[in-house]
């Protein structure tokens, strides 16, 4: 029988070109996204500020000089020392303060079921705490205040803890007159305000020392000194510009830093030779203070409140004032004018053309509008008038303002300072022409100009 050939069907495969509208509208994408990565990584990032209401605090600080009324009172034999007093506690005049053990061995104090008291746990801790938090290692010789400030601490609670029948209360040591009791000397004890210099209040040279710290003493040696007067005074450098802020002051508020107690107090300025210091005379409080020869301060200036930006975001331009009736204003918004001006070519030819001109300023008569709108010869003129006026390079006025970068430009904004320090200012608010709460802003005005897209 015949074998039927069969017929076998190829159907040729379609191939598709590469070069395609999908493959097109991918490599678009593609080199766009490349382009765009590229443009962002080697671009000058700027760096924005939020604009915050606030006021300009802690620009006048000072490690302020405490200068009392003090009396040493020194061994008259030696031996070893147990102090009875507290640190900073007042004693009255004839009250024994401590005795000297002319054995030279330091009796031992015999505590049962010892326990450190509340109010001494936490001095303690305030006195750890406040060296943390002050601590700078140029001034590392506190840390031996420290120890001796801990050392006296445990002391005090030693000896109220002490059965009285192991105290020596032989060869007291009273105290002559009614005062608080120091145990640290540090040369400042007989200084008045004409030997004060700014040297002194370099606290990396100040150096006291604790007089519980010692085994023992020798006769002369100073054991305790009292603050027999409530009024003391504080010092502090003050330069010129603070010396004209503070003129005609005669009462001041300052803030002590160690527990932001607030006082009023009269205040005054002593000149010796070309340095001029603040002082400020107290005569109440000194129970708080007694302790302390140095005491950070802040004084409570009548600090004005607005928008705080840094000084680096401000920024000088260049306009020109164009009085308000020779400007068309725009009934949909304040911050654009439109000017009627008349050009020249350099033919000699002229042209009467508008343009529209964005406000950066306006008082109750001018506008003041960009520099690069105008150029020196040009005139504005008064719509449906004869008069104009001519555009002189010597009218040209400063105004200080920082760049707006809302809309993902820098636009400028002019502002009004009305207090600064080194490093931030505050400016007005409710300004439609300035800046308000929450713009964002150049941190560094160098960083753009005028227009620029910021990424």
């Amino acid at each position: 029988m015949k074998k039927v050939k069969q017929k076998k069907k190829i159907t040729k495969y379609h191939k598709y070109s590469f070069f395609n509208i999908g493959t097109l509208l991918f490599g678009t994408i593609f080199i766009y996204m490349v382009i765009t990565a590229f443009m962002y990584l080697t671009e000058k990032h700027v760096t924005v500020y939020e604009v915050m209401k606030g006021t300009i605090t802690g620009n006048y600080r000072f490690q302020a000089l405490s200068l009392r009324t003090e009396e040493l009172v020194n061994a008259s034999q030696a031996g070893s020392v147990r102090y009875f007093e507290r640190e900073g506690s007042k004693a009255s005049a004839g009250s024994v303060v401590c005795a000297i053990n002319e054995t030279g061995a330091q009796e031992p104090a015999v505590i049962d079921d010892f326990a450190l008291p509340t109010e001494d746990a936490s001095r303690l801790r305030n006195l750890i705490a406040n060296f943390t938090i002050d601590y700078k290692s140029s001034a590392f010789q506190k840390t031996y205040g420290l120890k001796a400030g801990v050392d006296g601490i445990i002391s005090e609670v030693m000896e109220d803890s002490a059965s009285s029948e192991y105290v020596n209360v032989r060869n007291q040591c009273i105290a002559p007159d009614s005062g608080f009791v120091i145990y640290e000397i540090d040369g400042f004890e007989n200084l008045t305000e004409a030997q004060l210099t700014e040297d002194m209040f370099d606290q990396t040279k100040y150096n006291a020392q604790n007089l519980r710290s010692r085994k023992s003493v020798v006769a002369g040696d100073p054991l305790f000194k009292l603050v027999t007067d409530e009024a003391w005074c504080l010092y502090f450098p003050v330069d010129q510009k603070l010396l004209t802020e503070l003129a005609d002051t005669e009462k001041i508020r300052f803030r002590f830093m160690k527990d932001n107690e607030t006082f009023s107090a009269p205040f005054s300025v002593i000149r010796n030779g070309e340095e001029s210091f603040g002082k400020i005379s107290l005569d109440n409080s000194l129970v708080r203070y007694a302790t302390d020869r140095f005491l950070e301060i802040e004084l409570v200036m009548n600090k004005k409140s607005g928008l705080k930006i840094p000084s680096s975001a401000i920024v000088e331009r260049s306009f020109y004032k164009i009085p308000e009736e020779y400007a068309i204003k725009n009934q949909d918004t304040d911050a654009e004018i439109v000017l009627k001006v008349e050009t020249f070519a350099t033919d000699g030819s002229s042209e009467v053309k508008y343009i529209t001109a964005n406000v950066y300023a306006h008082d109750d008569d001018d506008y003041m509008i960009d520099c690069q709108l105008l150029k020196p010869g040009d005139y504005v003129q008064m719509e449906d008038s004869a008069k104009r006026i001519q555009i002189q390079e010597k009218d040209a006025q400063t105004l200080h303002g920082v760049y707006n970068i809302n809309k993902g430009y820098a636009v400028f904004r002019e502002i009004t300072v009305i207090d600064e320090n080194e490093e931030y200012c505050i400016v007005e608010s409710n300004n439609i022409y300035g800046l308000a709460a929450y713009d964002y802003i150049v941190l560094n005005a160098s960083e753009v100009t005028d227009e620029q897209i910021v990424y």
